[in-house]
């Protein structure tokens, strides 16, 4: 049986500060590697381009799902790791994906444990860990529905699950958590939009009340997320928040 062949595909934007120290951690992984890039202002292609990667530049996307399954769509190796320029693969998890997909032929993708860096630590309560995403998948089996910020591949046939996690430094400011919780809020009230929802004193006392409560209780209390400390406390509050601010977000472009 001959040894399967793996492209690590990426979808950037202005990434050159956390590019660098994730292509390092692949670079022994990759037969390839695919950036589509969404027309970086600073060195990201560049950067990019030392690691040999094979650099497609595009129109930047509000939902960037769009450009990481035009990254899928341009691999042409056997299997496809799809990966963020702000995620980083251990040794462990490298030598569990190789292993993995020259020992079976029946899987066509599996799930990878995924561990967030918040403001200082690793959450590993709250509901956040393990935080299963599935990014290792046969070429032409999986495929990005272009539709969440946060959806999942869709893989035809058996699927499995990694135990190595992927490691994720999504947060380590406050100030780059801010700014993606306002993309990520601004896309919701867009989504709202495109629903029609109504704007009535139901849907108001659902998204300013009701959704964050629940939420806030649910994370922090029955996922015990109180248990990482004060950064467990923040991550629980703005996931809450999420819901009132990307309504009134809405609301203000009716």
């Amino acid at each position: 049986m001959k040894k399967m062949s793996i492209s690590v595909v990426l979808a950037t934007h202005n990434e050159e500060i956390n590019l660098p120290d994730c292509l390092k951690s692949v670079k022994d992984l990759a037969d390839e590697i695919i950036v589509v890039d969404g027309r970086s202002t600073d060195r990201t292609v560049e950067m990019a381009k030392t690691f040999n990667a094979k650099v497609y530049v595009v129109p930047n996307q509000k939902n960037f799902h769009i450009n990481k399954q035009k990254a899928i769509d341009k691999a042409t190796k056997d299997w496809i790791l799809q990966l963020d320029a702000d995620e980083r693969v251990t040794p462990e998890l490298a030598a569990e994906i190789t292993k993995k997909i020259n020992d079976s032929e029946s899987v066509n993708g599996y799930w990878i444990p995924r561990k967030n860096w918040f403001l200082g630590r690793y959450l590993m309560k709250g509901g956040v860990y393990p935080d299963y995403t599935l990014r290792l998948y046969k070429k032409n089996k999986g495929k990005l529905p272009q539709k969440d910020v946060h959806e999942q591949a869709v893989v035809e046939g058996e699927v499995g699950f990694l135990k190595s996690p992927l490691i994720h430094f999504a947060d380590p400011s406050f100030s780059r958590y801010i700014n993606r919780f306002d993309r990520y809020t601004t896309f919701i009230a867009g989504q709202l939009h495109e629903q029609k929802t109504r704007q009535n004193p139901l849907n108001l006392l659902k998204y300013l009340v009701a959704l964050p409560l629940y939420w806030f209780v649910l994370q922090y209390g029955r996922h015990k997320g109180f248990m990482d400390g004060w950064q467990g406390f923040v991550f629980a509050f703005f996931s809450a928040l999420r819901f009132p601010v990307s309504y009134i977000k809405y609301i203000k472009k009716i």
